[in-house]
């Protein structure tokens, strides 16, 4: 997989107070692509990150129906991964990708 499209697989990580109680379990969540799949996943956060992927879990998002200036409307559907890291491997969220 290119370093291109590994940047567009994963979009970005989710900050959240359950995405941060989810590390002391090791796993990471991160915003990706509605249409990547969990082997692309895997193989870009390896990629990026120089770590092993244990397992990969998906989830769609579906948008919220909200109101914009009076008017119905929907914000856009996003897919969600949960990314179980092996023993030993670890992501540092804080600190920015070169």
């Amino acid at each position: 997989m290119s370093p291109e499209r590994m940047y567009q697989v994963v979009l970005s990580p989710v900050i959240t107070e359950k995405a941060t109680a989810l590390t002391a379990a090791n796993q990471v969540v991160f915003r990706v692509r509605l249409d990547a799949t969990k082997p692309e996943i895997r193989a870009a956060v390896e990629g990026l990150f120089n770590v092993k992927v244990q397992a990969v879990n998906t989830i769609v998002m579906k948008g919220k129906t909200k109101r914009f200036r009076g008017r119905p409307g929907q914000r856009s559907d996003w897919k969600k991964a949960m990314v179980r890291l092996a023993p030993g491997f670890s992501i540092d969220l804080t600190t920015g990708l070169a």
